[in-house]
């Protein structure tokens, strides 16, 4: 399933990143920018950053789950990354509101 229309990316392709990442460092906040930055791309419209964010959170969950990480533990880092994820939709609606604006 492509995720990035722009760029052209597959969900496998993004998984595989997220992946390399965690295998780095399991506990690192992982960002759809360091992801694009990974696969030497960039976000172009942008639109698609929750859908990374989204991967990002499966496969890190997914993940932490394979190597049986304590649910104690699992539960604040997820609550991180959602929060990330929170933060560029907080910053995507803004940005929009102000292109509405500037457009009236």
């Amino acid at each position: 399933m492509i995720v990035c229309s722009c760029n052209v990316i597959a969900r496998q392709q993004i998984e595989a990143v997220v992946t390399e990442f965690l295998e780095r460092d399991e506990w690192q906040l992982i960002t759809a920018g360091m992801v694009y930055h990974a696969m030497h791309k960039r976000g172009k419209c942008c639109s698609c950053f929750p859908r990374v964010i989204d991967v990002i959170v499966r496969v890190s969950e997914e993940f932490h789950r394979r190597r049986q990480t304590p649910e104690a533990e699992i539960v604040p880092f997820v609550a991180r990354l959602r929060s990330e994820h929170e933060r560029c939709e907080t910053a995507r609606a803004l940005a929009r509101e102000r292109r509405l604006r500037r457009a009236a």
